[in-house]
């Protein structure tokens, strides 16, 4: 039985203000209000800025060099799959097809968003997923943002480097201290820094 999907978007990318080169992409849920921050390289970064902002390089880049080579030999991207999440790493597949058969193949999850927005295909993940290392904003009557947090899942490509940055930070804080930085974080839409504070939280839950 196939698993259920769901559908989600890019929501945007920002610099991140806690690792030297690395920036926050931001998928959110096409029929819900979750967004799931993945820590991205500057090189993934910017190919999917360039897609974003439908900027052409005057040379290609190596996702567009992708695009290229698969439509020469009549190959299409239908979808990207993240399907799994370990250890704080995201794994995704890109499923493609050449008119007789279909494969999938596995992927970074920077590389395969930075395909799916050149081959414009659908990107989905799992209700698991979301469950995991989603994050909830709701909005009040007033404008005011009232956040939610769910789940054990880590948002880091580089988990060492993370947790100690996130231990280092904010050992010094309670929980309650912690939540209500969390809801801060994302209410001014600094989704990498409330997915610091997000893994400190459920790393004190689960000790």
């Amino acid at each position: 039985m196939e698993m259920s999907k769901i559908k989600l978007n890019v929501l945007g990318i920002s610099y991140s203000q806690t690792q030297t080169g690395a920036y926050a992409l931001v998928l959110t849920e096409e029929n819900g209000e979750r967004r799931i921050p993945i820590i991205v390289g500057s090189f993934e970064a910017q190919s999917i800025a360039i897609q974003l902002e439908g900027l052409k390089p005057p040379r290609p880049l190596t996702h567009d060099l992708f695009l290229n080579f698969a439509v020469a030999f009549k190959i299409d991207l239908i979808e990207v799959n993240i399907h799994k999440l370990e250890e704080g790493v995201f794994f995704s597949k890109l499923i493609c097809d050449d008119g007789n058969n279909r494969l999938a193949v596995d992927a970074r999850t920077s590389d395969a968003i930075a395909l799916a927005l050149r081959f414009k295909c659908p990107i989905y993940t799992t209700e698991e997923i979301m469950e995991r290392a989603g994050i909830v904003l709701e909005i009040g009557k007033e404008g005011t943002g009232k956040s939610t947090q769910k789940g054990t899942g880590r948002t880091k490509s580089s988990k060492a480097s993370y947790s100690s940055k996130s231990s280092e930070e904010f050992k010094n804080y309670t929980n309650e201290e912690l939540k209500e930085m969390l809801q801060n974080a994302i209410n001014n839409e600094d989704y990498e820094r409330a997915s610091l504070i997000r893994d400190e939280i459920n790393k004190r839950q689960n000790s």
